[in-house]
C-alpha cells in the first residue's frame, strides 16, 4: 500500500472535499415521486384481467397473462420506490399504518394477487390500497 504524505496531498484533499452540504427529503428534489405511476399500472392490470376473462382465444390469453404479470411487477416496483425512497421515519411515525399498507399492496400485486392470478377483486383491492397510500402521500406533500 502506498501512502502519500505531504502538503500537496492535503491541498488535493481540500480541493476535492465538497464545499456545500445539502440534505433532501428524498433522493432528488421532491416532485419526482408520485403514486399515480403505481395506480396507472394497477388500472392496466385490472383491464387486462377483464379482457382476459372476456376472450376465449388461447393466444390472446397467453399474451394477456404475460403483460399482466409484467404490469403487476411494475406496480410493486413503483410502490417499493415510494416506500423506501420517498417516505421517511417521520411519515411512519405520523402514519403508523403505512408499513402495513405497503406490505398489503405489494402482496396484492404479487404472486398471491394480480401477478399470479386473474381475480378482478384482487385488482380492485390493490387499487384501494394504492388510493390509501396516495391520500397519505398527498397529505405529506402539504406539510
Amino acid at each position: 500500500m502506498i501512502r502519500y504524505r505531504g502538503k500537496g496531498t492535503q491541498v488535493l484533499v481540500n480541493l476535492l472535499r465538497p464545499k456545500t452540504t445539502v440534505s433532501a427529503h428524498c433522493d432528488l428534489p421532491c416532485g419526482v415521486y408520485d403514486p399515480a405511476q403505481a395506480r396507472i399500472e394497477a388500472e392496466s392490470v385490472k383491464a387486462i384481467i377483464e379482457k382476459y376473462n372476456a376472450n376465449e382465444d388461447p393466444a390472446f390469453r397467453a399474451r394477456a397473462i404475460l403483460i399482466k404479470e409484467q404490469r403487476s411487477q411494475l406496480v410493486k416496483e413503483h410502490l417499493w420506490v415510494l416506500w423506501t425512497d420517498y417516505f421517511k421515519p417521520p411519515h411512519f411515525e405520523k402514519y403508523p399504518q403505512l408499513h402495513t399498507l405497503f406490505n398489503e399492496a405489494t402482496k396484492l400485486a404479487g404472486a398471491g394477487g394480480t401477478k399470479g392470478g386473474l381475480d378482478v377483486e384482487a385488482a380492485d383491492k390493490l387499487l384501494e390500497k394504492i388510493e390509501e397510500i396516495s391520500k397519505i402521500f398527498w397529505e405529506t406533500k402539504q406539510g
